[in-house]
């Protein structure tokens, strides 16, 4: 798929897919990374100009087959697409690890029949006629529950195949479920739970390691820093065990003392986890005053 000589100029790549939902975030994920890169959606690679890092644009379903074939050392893609892939080709495609959820492309792989038919389990679909573009996962859930049923394989428009009569049912992936309200279908199971994630080749050189292992870091930090907030406060001495304990998702917060007062200190910590209204007016019914809560733009552990 490339010459060796692209693969040894010391250069990580990563592959991303081309178009659709997941390339615009996955494009700005690594912006705020700290990678400037030069992108066209009419090329298939595009070269990072402050880091050794090429970025191949793909179909999303090619991803596992660049990696496992060292042509890119990791990938960002959905779940579903990758668990699909090990699914129908375990011997090719078991060995890619997923390595990072990055928390956005989440979607669900779910049973679907028409509003009109009885449903009252997976039994229901014994004897049916099922549409999917997802054989492989289809087929096993089908197998754990042990249901007969005949796979129609569609790569596109699955939701309208039972009112074309292709099918009495559809396994699809949903994000909001207004497709299938629109084409009068209910959702009745979900066989999986997706979203985008960092999958990473077993062939890597160390070298390239070492240069995945910087992106990795970064990303994790992005990711981090997303969902955490810096809050300060100033608290009575003799409140401080109370507030403490109800900050969220803190462990060590550093408390400071404040000039000229021995009744007061300053508490600032970083907190992994939303800051509600409700918890910065616990804060205050506790003695909690000048809270001031801010976002953070980088955090490296």
């Amino acid at each position: 798929m490339t010459s060796k000589s692209s693969r040894d100029d010391g250069r990580l790549k990563i592959a991303i897919q081309k178009s659709g939902r997941l390339s615009e975030k996955s494009f700005a994920l690594l912006e705020r990374a700290g990678i400037s890169l030069q992108k066209s959606k009419d090329q298939l690679l595009c070269r990072a100009h402050n880091f050794p890092l090429d970025i191949f644009l793909v179909r999303d379903d090619d991803i596992p087959a660049f990696l496992v074939n060292d042509v890119c050392q990791l990938g960002i893609m959905g779940q579903n697409s990758l668990l699909e892939s090990q699914q129908l080709d375990p011997d090719t495609f078991g060995g890619l690890q997923q390595v990072m959820p990055l928390g956005f492309g989440r979607c669900r792989l779910s049973i679907a029949v028409p509003n009109d038919m009885e449903y009252t389990g997976p039994d229901s679909l014994n004897g049916r006629t099922i549409a999917t573009s997802y054989r492989g996962l289809l087929a096993k859930y089908l197998a754990e529950y042990k249901v007969d049923a005949n796979i129609v394989t569609m790569e596109g428009a699955v939701e309208v195949a039972p009112r074309t009569h292709l099918a009495d049912a559809i396994c699809d992936l949903v994000s909001t479920g207004n497709t299938l309200i629109s084409n009068g279908l209910s959702e009745q199971e979900t066989i999986l739970k997706s979203q985008a994630v960092i999958i990473k080749n077993n062939v890597m050189r160390s070298d390239i390691d070492s240069l995945s292992e910087k992106i990795l870091a970064r990303i994790k930090a992005v990711l981090s820093a997303e969902n955490s907030r810096y809050i300060m406060l100033n608290c009575p001495t003799e409140a401080l065990d109370d507030i403490k304990a109800i900050l969220p998702g803190s462990q060590s917060p550093t408390v400071l003392p404040l000039q000229g007062r021995d009744d007061m200190v300053a508490v600032h910590a970083v907190c992994d986890e939303a800051v509600f209204w409700t918890t910065m007016e616990d804060l205050k019914a506790r003695g909690a005053s000048s809270i001031l809560v801010v976002p953070i733009e980088k955090m490296l552990d």
